[in-house]
């Protein structure tokens, strides 16, 4: 983002937009993709829509106008939505059990860590070819994407559903009222938009505050990464376990490592402290995310489709606004003002598990 905001000569919001808008088209096409999903079935979208990457990918690498990349970015955040909705359903319509549970939360992580990872990827492809490079690469992935698909894939839905908007809207309202999917869906999207609160500040950070280069970015960008793949597989480890009480356990340490980077953050801020504080905190949040995105995921199996374009939409939608409302709020320049922005997302989770902990109770 930072090069991209160089060559085209526009600060550093308006590219920080491109990614808002990717995660907010993404969320919204959820809420309707898991239904288009459930009723015409995995296939056939999914085939569509990795041929259309690979057409929109090539044009936002060849374009210099900003508001082409907006529009490829919404479209790209669609034609995602289209995909993961596709692929979760797919484990949903194959496996049961335990095994549905094992397959969807090795998904979870690693479908998690994409967005984190991808800086790492990113900077040697920015270094050596530049920026644009990026996204060359990414519709020569699509296209691999698509010929496997075509060759080895293939329909999983046992019973399509109707493509209704009333049928539509009774499903989601039967979802919403079950507290525990509602509120898990909440402590989601605060345990993600942390991590992309990360990536919208901490590249800029590197960067323009402590001069390293986008290799350096890419390379914290990957332990980030590790860190949450771990969360995700210590979660993973004690699926279980009581849900509630281990993630308020999380929840606590999680608030205990971001007080201590306060703290510290006045007197010692440099690269090292920050990854150590940063891995810490995102191990955290992928340890709670994956506790809960799993479970979520899993809930409504006749309703796989719709339940997670649900689940993927209300998160996205909840990881794209407060990322962006807190960046703006706090507009992190400093170690500190970083730490600020992961106290504001572990108070959230922190509010959202103590009204959890009394709908339990009343219950």
């Amino acid at each position: 983002m930072p090069q991209m905001a160089q060559e085209l000569g526009l600060n550093e919001s308006k590219i920080q937009l491109t990614l808002s808008l990717f995660l907010i088209s993404y969320g919204v096409a959820q809420f309707f993709t898991g239904a288009l999903v459930d009723a015409w079935g995995r296939y056939r979208i999914n085939l569509i829509s990795l041929f259309l990457f690979i057409v929109s990918f090539w044009i936002t690498a060849s374009t210099q106008d900003i508001w082409v990349i907006y529009l490829m970015r919404i479209l790209q955040g669609i034609l995602s939505a289209f995909v993961v909705i596709s692929k979760r359903a797919y484990f949903v319509d194959v496996y049961e059990g335990e095994q549905r549970k094992h397959y969807l939360s090795i998904m979870t992580i690693v479908w998690s860590i994409g967005p984190i990872v991808a800086p790492f990827i990113g900077g040697y492809l920015q270094t050596q070819f530049g920026w644009r490079s990026n996204f060359m690469v990414l519709a020569v992935y699509s296209a691999v994407l698509f010929i496997l698909e075509l060759i080895f894939s293939g329909e999983t839905i046992k019973q399509k559903k109707p493509l209704h908007i009333n049928y539509l809207i009774g499903e989601f309202k039967m979802m919403l009222k079950s507290n525990d999917f509602t509120f898990g869906i909440v402590m989601c999207g605060i345990s993600y938009g942390l991590v992309m609160f990360y990536n919208l500040s901490g590249p800029f950070f590197i960067e323009h505050q402590l001069g390293y280069g986008a290799i350096t970015t890419g390379y914290t960008s990957l332990i980030m990464g590790l860190a949450w793949m771990c969360g995700g597989f210590i979660g993973k480890a004690l699926i279980k376990r009581a849900l509630v009480p281990k993630l308020r356990i999380a929840n606590f340490i999680q608030i205990s490592l971001i007080v201590c980077m306060l703290l510290v953050s006045p007197y010692l801020s440099n690269l090292y402290t920050l990854t150590f504080f940063a891995f810490a905190v995102h191990c955290t949040a992928g340890f709670i995310f994956n506790n809960y995105f799993s479970y979520c995921l899993g809930r409504f199996p006749l309703s796989a489709g719709i339940a997670g374009g649900l689940v993927g939409g209300i998160t996205y939608l909840l990881t794209s606004s407060l990322s962006y409302i807190t960046v703006s709020l706090v507009n992190p320049s400093s170690q500190f003002q970083i730490g600020l922005g992961y106290g504001i997302f572990a108070l959230l989770g922190l509010t959202t598990l103590y009204v959890i902990h009394k709908l339990v109770k009343s219950v």
